[in-house]
Order: structure tokens, then C-alpha cells, then sequence
């Protein structure tokens, strides 16, 4: 896999933080950090988009119907004992 360097201005307060999380011994550099965070902030997305589909999914799959919570149990535990 290739690699694009890329600059990054950060304040104090953010470049304190990096150094931190690296003497923590969490990361071993910088670019390992930042890589860290956006393999993260990928999945978070990954995750926001699949919970956004199953959304869109039950909005369109018809109209609601009444919930009987005590029916649910029964079955529950006719099924799962």
C-alpha cells in the first residue's frame, strides 16, 4: 500500500495530548495515533450507516402495530425455556 505524507497543523493542547497517549505507551508515534483514529472514526461511520439503513428499513416496512410485552415474554420463555 502506497503512503501520502501530509501536514497537520495542531495546537499545543492537541499536540501535548499525542505526546501523552505515546509516553503512555498506547502508540509508538504520532502517525500511529492519527492512523489509529481514523481506522476508528472509519468504523464509527461504518456503524452510523448500517444503524441508519436498519432505520430506513423499519420506517418503510409498514405501519406499526401494538407491542404486547407480556405475549413477548410468554414466548420467550415457551422458546428459550
Amino acid at each position: 500500500m502506497s503512503t501520502v505524507r501530509k501536514t497537520i497543523p495542531l495546537t499545543d493542547q492537541q499536540d501535548n495530548w499525542i505526546k501523552a497517549q505515546i509516553q503512555a505507551g498506547h502508540y509508538t508515534n504520532d502517525s500511529e495515533y492519527i492512523r489509529d483514529l481514523i481506522r476508528r472514526e472509519q468504523e464509527r461511520s461504518a456503524q452510523v450507516e448500517t444503524l441508519r439503513a436498519a432505520l430506513i428499513e423499519g420506517e418503510n416496512s409498514g405501519t406499526p402495530q401494538p407491542f404486547d410485552m407480556q405475549a413477548f415474554k410468554a414466548r420467550m420463555l415457551t422458546s428459550h425455556g
